[in-house]
């Protein structure tokens, strides 16, 4: 699993919430994007290597929207 500090990502991008929630939108896009695309691939005579590689980014997205959403929900101590 990918720690928050794998993640580069500008500095002042991390502050602007705004700027957040598009990043979000564009890798929920590619998740998406990816999800076809692993797809067709498997439909038909399969490249395993670049197959595997198309997982591996589609993982490394989830991490990544995970953490992202993580940081805009607001602490709250119940």
């Amino acid at each position: 699993m990918a720690s928050a500090r794998a993640f580069c990502y500008r500095a002042d991008m991390l502050n602007d919430r705004d700027s957040l929630l598009r990043k979000l939108h564009e890798l929920r896009s590619e998740h998406r994007d990816l999800d076809t695309v692993i797809a067709r691939l498997s439909a038909g005579p399969v490249d395993q290597l670049q197959l595997q590689r198309l997982k591996k980014r589609k993982l490394a997205l989830r991490d990544e929207i995970a953490w992202l959403e993580s940081r805009l929900i607001p602490d709250n101590i119940a």
